[in-house]
């Protein structure tokens, strides 16, 4: 069974690789969007420090200073083994214990308005890479939460706290699962949250986690909410990089 797969009285046959002269950065933020990786490059004066690979190629690693920090970002596979994996392979490439996680999320509430920013406070565990990271249980609690919606307050950012429903299969979120997550308090669905939660719990790494809402499950039928080419109030709006970004200054001065 999944759920008997955390063994932590074995060693692991293939070690991730930790590098003792890496680069070491106040904090790490990983984007899914290229085109928030693109602008990033754009903007800010970004100094590649190393790679991920995989069989897909190099990812590169890149760094960036901003007011007195210094911060590392990648874009990151979606799904929770490749997005997991990546941020155990950058221990390699970088030293630090902060990782800030952003990007978009289904909606299971349609009162919640499209764009809006959703902290999480749990992650339903319906993906199978955190079963090998912690022991089983339905949910698994993102322990900075209250950190991130303390940043949302000080920033003065209109947010919205709620469970997480993480699952591997964006093309099985059946109606039936969907009104068992929102009878529980779920308010989004995503591919990595309790995955990274996880992992960064078994490493010792802190994780911190936002998500733009963006297409709505609870209605009728799906709706993507999105209009043709927006950015704007989505994943790759870089509005929401900006938030990350002073996410990761607030964490690592309080």
């Amino acid at each position: 069974m999944i759920t008997e797969s955390f063994d932590n009285a074995t060693e692991e046959i293939l070690k991730a690789r930790k590098k003792e002269d890496a680069k070491t950065v106040d904090a790490c933020i990983l984007t899914f969007s290229n085109e928030i990786l693109q602008y990033v490059l754009e903007v800010f004066d970004c100094t590649k420090i190393g790679d991920i690979y995989s069989s897909n190629g190099a990812k590169p690693v890149y760094c960036f200073k901003y007011k007195g920090k210094e911060f590392a970002i990648y874009m990151s596979f979606v799904g929770a083994p490749g997005c997991v994996g990546d941020i155990e392979d950058t221990m390699f490439v970088i030293k630090t214990d902060k990782y800030i996680e952003f990007g978009g999320c289904g909606c299971l509430n349609k009162e919640i308005a499209r764009g809006k920013v959703i902290v999480p406070t749990e992650a339903y565990r319906d993906e199978g890479t955190s079963y090998h990271y912690a022991p089983a249980s339905d949910y698994i609690t993102l322990k900075n939460s209250n950190k991130v919606a303390a940043f949302m307050e000080w920033a003065r950012l209109p947010y919205v706290k709620g469970k997480t429903w993480t699952t591997d299969a964006i093309y099985r979120e059946t109606r039936g699962n969907f009104e068992k997550r929102k009878s529980e308090g779920c308010i989004s669905v995503e591919m990595e949250c309790a995955a990274i939660q996880a992992m960064c719990d078994y490493r010792g790494l802190d994780a911190y986690f936002f998500f733009t809402s963006g297409d709505l499950l609870d209605a009728p039928e799906w709706d993507s909410r999105m209009g043709k080419n927006q950015k704007k109030n989505t994943q790759h709006d870089p509005g929401h990089f900006d938030i990350a970004l002073e996410l990761a200054r607030f964490v690592t001065e309080n």
